[in-house]
């Protein structure tokens, strides 16, 4: 960290803290993104009813477990939101209940974890309605899902080892080589480029989706996957690029909002050259690019989500991820345990 990413993150969370709204969801039904605007305060260290935004995050977890279904689903919008709303908001209270213990968390995080489990499609993967079918739809959907699955393993709780078997093998399915089938020998897809794609039927490559793919191998300790390397290198040439850009303060974060929260993550998960060279490339963007208007406190310290949102969603989310992205040299979250953790290589060796 450095002293202006430091300010950068202080102004990041007044601004959420300001604008939170007196329910506690920053007028949003999603519960995806109320639970990330969650995760920027406790990523910083701050955690339910204590410290300077204790009673912000207390009003935002409240919100979440009210919200919650009989059936464990945290979704309220439209149900062709379900799993993302779910898999976003059930990852985040997996982080707060390994900060607090809280026993009311516990019981959600319960009921949330069985139906992730519960509507895994027989490929592995989700879909994007609460429901088990045979094919899963993205592996957008999958990667929410298994940092939900993740983040419970390190609470202590519970999660049926052939769950997190079969998603690491509906991951790898969505690895493209380039120029041969993605069923040849891995023999041969090892000496070729490729990465990770939205879909397995070869669609849609993005710096997103390689993210989303070294983040889900590395959260089940697939570290020596061949795959991780190869997408590393895809997402280290696109930071480069952003070297010299001056983003002047418009609220534009050097990736849309869901990317960088990949990025970042893949980039910490890797360590190593990957973090020392790229993170300060990434962390002086994400500083660069915060609004600045101490006359405006509606505007002051928030940064906008880019891709499809707008209005206060957009504002919610980049200024989460950009707080997010800030704080994660903290290691606040247990998420961001340092270094490898060998039983999680054994646990879910799906090789």
């Amino acid at each position: 960290m450095t002293p202006e990413s430091e300010a950068a993150l202080a102004r990041g969370l007044d601004w959420l803290a300001k604008n939170q709204g007196p329910k506690g969801n920053w007028e949003s039904d999603d519960l995806g993104l109320v639970a990330m605007g969650t995760l920027a305060f406790l990523a910083d260290g701050h955690a339910p009813g204590r410290g300077k935004y204790g009673r912000t995050v207390e009003r935002a977890v409240d919100y979440l477990l009210t919200n919650a279904k009989p059936s464990g689903l945290l979704n309220v919008a439209d149900a062709q939101r379900d799993m993302y709303n779910h898999g976003l908001a059930t990852f985040v209270l997996g982080q707060a209940h390994g900060m607090t213990g809280d026993p009311r968390i516990n019981s959600a995080l319960d009921r949330s974890l069985k139906l992730i489990a519960n509507t895994q499609c027989e490929d592995g993967g989700w879909d994007y309605r609460a429901r088990r079918q045979e094919h899963g739809h993205d592996l957008s959907l999958a990667v929410m899902q298994a940092k939900a699955l993740r983040s419970a393993v390190d609470s202590g709780l519970e999660v049926p080892p052939e769950v997190i078997q079969m998603a690491i093998a509906s991951v790898r399915d969505h690895y493209e080589p380039e120029g041969i089938s993605r069923n040849a020998p891995e023999t041969e897809q090892m000496k070729r480029a490729g990465q990770f794609t939205y879909s397995r039927n070869g669609g849609k490559s993005s710096t997103a989706m390689a993210a989303a793919g070294v983040v889900c191998l590395q959260e089940f300790g697939q570290y020596d996957d061949w795959r991780i390397r190869k997408n590393m290198d895809i997402i280290n040439v696109q930071i480069e690029q952003l070297k010299g850009k001056e983003e002047r303060h418009n609220g534009k974060l050097p990736f849309d909002a869901y990317t960088l929260y990949y990025v970042g993550q893949a980039l910490y998960q890797v360590g190593g050259d990957d973090w020392k060279k790229s993170y300060p490339i990434l962390r002086d963007q994400v500083v660069a690019s915060q609004i600045i208007r101490p006359d405006n406190p509606r505007e002051h310290g928030k940064w906008n989500a880019g891709a499809h949102l707008g209005g206060m969603p957009s504002e919610l989310y980049g200024t989460a991820v950009g707080c997010f992205i800030l704080a994660m040299p903290n290691r606040y979250l247990p998420i961001l345990q340092e270094g490898r953790i060998e039983g999680l290589s054994q646990q879910f060796n799906s090789n």
